[in-house]
């Protein structure tokens, strides 16, 4: 299986899915968070804690496919993030405007 962080997350970078990951597979620039598919034990338990709708798991719908590529190449460059961050500056506002 696959699960992917996609882009409901740019500019929101919520972190309550890291809270709940029992092996540590999300990475994350300033913008958003990905998923390590190497680590990623596809538990799907940070699925239902993102507030945006932003994790995928298989089927990935045909619309969000791109994400499994970008989330795999960005994921091993990028810091680890293993705990509960404050969200990208405006996270609310671009919350309210995807519809959540």
């Amino acid at each position: 299986m696959t699960t992917v962080v996609t882009d409901n997350c740019q500019r929101c970078r919520f972190t309550d899915c890291v809270a709940v990951c029992p092996v540590a597979c999300f990475h994350g620039d300033d913008e958003m968070l990905y998923i390590d598919p190497e680590t990623c034990v596809d538990c799907g338990a940070c699925i239902s804690k993102c507030p945006v709708e932003a994790i995928y798991e298989d089927p990935i719908p045909p619309d969000k496919q791109r994400w499994i590529e970008i989330n795999a190449a960005r994921a091993p460059n990028l810091p680890p993030v293993e705990s509960k961050q404050a969200p990208y500056p405006g996270a609310e506002e671009r919350k309210k405007s995807l519809g959540f």
